[in-house]
């Protein structure tokens, strides 16, 4: 809380410029196997191959359900191309692992396929790391950062308290 490390900003940065590639070549006419290509393979953040991968370096339609078409995985990408057409929606997520052998970072934007390129049309900020301070805010007021681990012990009807 309140910092983070060089290996987390790294990997917040490397995630970001694999996230900045694919969205640069998202328009009608190109396809998913265009967008996985500029994204590493499995083996260069740690893994054995695309399927112990999956997901990871992922995209996938947002509509009615969870991972609609298209997909976009080096697993089935690059043997299954689909082409992106003016009006889809879908997610692109990269990620990559923290050098120090602890964390990760992953982002996921959301964008729509305009007649000349994209549109992120995600609405909270994920260009730049962001760091959990000292104060948080709820729609009651501030937060306070000393909580029971015991969630339901941080609100006064589940401590009992009379008149919660």
């Amino acid at each position: 809380m309140g910092s983070a490390s060089s290996a987390q900003q790294d990997a917040y940065k490397r995630a970001r410029e694999y996230m900045d590639r694919a969205i640069a070549l998202v328009r009608p006419g190109a396809t998913t196997a265009d967008i996985v290509s500029v994204w590493p393979t499995a083996q260069e953040f740690g893994f054995a191959d695309e399927e112990a991968a999956f997901a990871l370096q992922y995209g996938h339609g947002v509509g009615l359900s969870i991972w609609e078409k298209p997909i976009f995985s080096r697993l089935v990408s690059l043997d299954h191309p689909e082409e992106l057409k003016e009006g889809m929606v879908f997610a692109l997520e990269t990620y990559w692992p923290a050098a120090d052998g602890w964390g990760a970072a992953r982002i996921e934007e959301e964008v729509i396929v305009t007649a000349t390129g994209c549109q992120v049309i995600t609405k909270f900020p994920a260009e730049d790391l962001l760091v959990a301070g000292k104060r948080y805010f709820t729609v009651g007021g501030s937060l306070p950062t000393l909580r029971d681990s015991q969630s339901h012990l941080n609100t006064a009807a589940g401590r009992g308290e009379p008149g919660a």
